[in-house]
């Protein structure tokens, strides 16, 4: 690390010119002003779910005296003051060609993929809280573990790990809650989703507005289920049960199941699965992107507002990820991708 950031100290001639307020952390460091000559471009992507956060920065390497020891460190970047990526850098790779100069890729991911969290566990738990099993699963893989209370106080029979990493646990058991599981530097999440408090990200078509473009449906025809059913196999009766759960949905919907195929556990697993796919079914109702001036607030599960566009779309929904693009040579913009119209 410090060979590269001597090798930046040594050239500051370069001098330029940056439409926003930017900042990297690298190492622990504000490495802000030895990366101002060279720093080209920044991207961060946060998404709903499972789905690592990630960045990408990419440096000017004319002079070929930058170094690529920078694999494991932590790095931080803000946005008009706002922070919008911690994670571990991947990769700094270099590239180039005959006529178009030298570049250093750099490349992040919301938690180190060099760590515990893709080792295979295998363990169980008996008559115990969401809460003890995943605070033991996130013990194995090294992070620690914050859960929306109402998650972690659902007491089970059995919890089973069997051969799956940290991740994969994290995944299956969203899946079965409507809950979103996210790694973000050493810290593991897990709420239900729609039950964070993240500020509301406004967005206005027409003069003065900061909407760029959009493409929206307030409907796409994936969300149309009438129920969920799921069944169980009750030891008190020897036999198959069949749990269901009425959606929401429109008058005309097609009158159409969406059936759990393997059987489960017991009722209760059975209710927190069908509910499960109800949420899952409201949020995949309607979607669609849109593009603003640089939003560095809007955050994955947060809110947007859209008016001035349409009757049908303006109105709140749910933010399902967001990339931000900043350019030294350009303008800086965020990309929403957009689901579950009228989300509250």
């Amino acid at each position: 690390m410090q060979q590269w950031i001597n090798g930046v100290l040594h050239d500051l001639s370069q001098q330029a010119t940056w439409s926003i307020d930017w900042e990297v952390d690298i190492g622990g460091k504000d490495r802000t002003g030895v990366l101002r000559p060279y720093l080209i471009d920044i991207s961060v992507t946060d998404k709903a779910g499972t789905t690592s956060d990630s960045c990408s920065l990419t440096l000017d390497d004319t002079g070929g005296q930058i170094a690529l020891d920078m694999e494991g460190l932590d790095i931080t970047v803000v946005l008009k003051g706002r922070e919008v990526f911690q994670g571990t850098i991947e990769t700094a790779r270099s590239t180039g060609s005959r006529g178009g100069g030298r570049l250093i890729p750099i490349t992040a991911k919301g938690f180190d993929t060099r760590g515990k969290a893709k080792q295979i566990q295998s363990f169980h738990k008996d008559d115990a809280t969401l809460g003890e099993f995943m605070e033991e699963a996130a013990k194995r893989a090294g992070f620690s573990i914050r859960l929306d209370p109402s998650l972690a106080s659902i007491r089970a029979p059995y919890w089973s790990a069997q051969h799956e990493s940290f991740l994969d646990i994290g995944e299956r058991l969203a899946r079965e809650i409507n809950g979103t599981f996210k790694l973000r530097g050493r810290e593991a999440v897990l709420v239900e989703r729609g039950s964070t408090s993240l500020a509301s990200v406004q967005g206005i078509v027409g003069p003065g507005g900061n909407v760029i473009n959009w493409d929206l449906a307030p409907f796409t025809g994936r969300g149309a289920w009438r129920k969920s059913k799921a069944r169980y196999f009750d030891r008190a009766t020897a036999k198959f049960v069949e749990e269901e759960v009425e959606f929401e949905s429109d008058d005309d919907a097609p009158d159409s199941n969406n059936i759990i195929r393997l059987p489960l556990a017991d009722k209760d697993q059975a209710k927190r699965r069908t509910k499960g796919r109800k949420g899952e079914a409201k949020r995949d109702k309607g979607g669609g992107n849109v593009t603003l001036d640089l939003a560095p607030e809007a955050q994955a599960e947060g809110i947007f507002i859209l008016s001035g566009a349409k009757p049908d779309i303006d109105g709140p929904w749910r933010i399902d990820s967001v990339g931000h693009r900043a350019n030294r040579s350009g303008g800086s913009t965020t990309q929403l991708d957009l689901k579950e119209p009228g989300a509250k």
